[in-house]
């Protein structure tokens, strides 16, 4: 018999770190401490007093984590300085209470760490995308009447737990609908969703800012407004409170008819929170609760490439607000200004950007491509 030798290999992303150290036969008390220290944070810190910054450094080393800071931090040259927090998810916790008592802003900072551990995860959801109207930028997913339905349901036996329903483009430039337009456009397709029930096999969107159309369409069995102005307008929100639906928080930068033209941010990440953060306290405000609340970063609205990017690969900050969050980016232009496509072939691009996004903690996918995106993510879940 071969003699048994020690042998190593470095392990990849492990999804559920607790059914690792289960199936390893781990003693139950020692998972959650274990797992804790498998996690690691890496957390931007902007602007933060440089008093704070030494103190903040030394609390960190001295549990075993880190502070990445500027040279000149130590001599304070500056009054303020970008910081970047590393530690795993159990120095994160001691650093959320032990900031507690410090002064120059990181009682603050120390409230913001605790909104980053108790971050929850939603189950994975497909969101297939009906455009009833003609010029949506992608032809592909144009369908008018009887077509629409019998593509609703091919969605939804090929994956799609919610369907998006619009009847008016959103893409850069678009021509503005009157609202008698846009609801003759959606009857048809409410009415069928109505008298079909369809609305029990999926939850149906209504991809609307028009508060006589999301009406109409709420009255008709949707269970969810997706508004791409961010739900600027009370009236939505009050639509939601009443028909007790979701709504879908979208990030956009001016109007689709300006949106492209020369988006500018002094940090995207954090005028995206900002917005995102002053949206939910007015949606809690007028009575619609948080778990009530998507958010969707805006892939393509007022937004340059470079922005896109810097969302969509630290799309796990959005987790802290607690709500589902929502990654839209099928067959988009970003993916053009990567590789130049049409719109046509840009489903490869398409599935490493939502996988990409979903691996950050988007858990709805709303996509052109139902199956294929089903049969993608049913691969990554598997090698999670």
């Amino acid at each position: 018999m071969k003699k048994a030798e020690m042998k190593l290999y470095r392990l990849g992303t492990m999804e559920d770190k607790k059914a690792v150290l289960k199936a390893l036969g781990v003693e139950s008390g020692g998972i959650a401490i274990m797992a804790k220290k498998m996690e690691l944070f890496y957390v931007c810190i902007k602007d933060l007093k440089t008093p704070a910054a030494n103190i903040l450094k030394q609390d960190a080393l001295s549990i075993g984590a880190d502070l990445a800071v500027p040279g000149g931090v130590i001599t304070c040259e500056r009054e303020r300085y970008d910081c970047v927090l590393i530690g795993t998810k159990k120095h994160i916790e001691i650093l959320s209470r032990k900031e507690l008592a410090q002064p120059f802003g990181l009682k603050r900072l120390a409230r913001e760490l605790k909104h980053f551990l108790t971050a929850r995860d939603y189950p994975l959801q497909i969101m297939g995308v009906i455009n009833a109207n003609d010029d949506s930028f992608y032809a592909g997913s144009r369908f008018v009447a009887e077509d629409a339905i019998t593509q609703i349901k091919t969605m939804i036996d090929d994956g799609a737990s919610m369907i998006d329903i619009g009847a008016v483009s959103s893409r850069p430039g678009a021509a503005m609908v009157g609202i008698d337009e846009e609801l003759s456009r959606v009857r048809m397709i409410c009415d069928a969703v109505k008298e079909e029930k369809l609305y029990q096999h999926a939850l149906f969107s209504i991809d609307s800012t028009t508060p006589e159309v999301i009406r109409y369409a709420l009255e008709s069995g949707f269970g969810l407004i997706n508004d791409i102005t961010g739900a600027r307008n009370p009236k939505v929100i009050e639509l939601a409170i009443r028909y007790g639906a979701k709504l879908c928080i979208m990030h956009m930068q001016g109007t689709p008819q300006t949106m492209q033209e020369n988006p500018q941010y002094e940090d995207v990440m954090v005028e995206v929170s900002d917005f995102f953060e002053a949206r939910i306290a007015q949606c809690e405000a007028m009575g619609l609760p948080r778990e009530h609340i998507i958010l969707d970063v805006g892939i393509g609205f007022g937004k340059r490439l470079e922005h896109n990017l810097t969302l969509i690969k630290n799309m796990t900050h959005f987790k802290k607000f607690g709500c589902e969050l929502l990654i839209a980016a099928s067959r988009k232009s970003m993916i053009d200004k990567i590789v130049p496509t049409p719109a046509e072939a840009r489903l490869p691009g398409t599935l490493a950007i939502h996988l990409k996004a979903v691996e950050g903690g988007a858990s709805i996918v709303r996509c052109h491509d139902v199956a294929e995106h089903h049969q993608a993510l049913s691969v990554w879940k598997a090698m999670q």
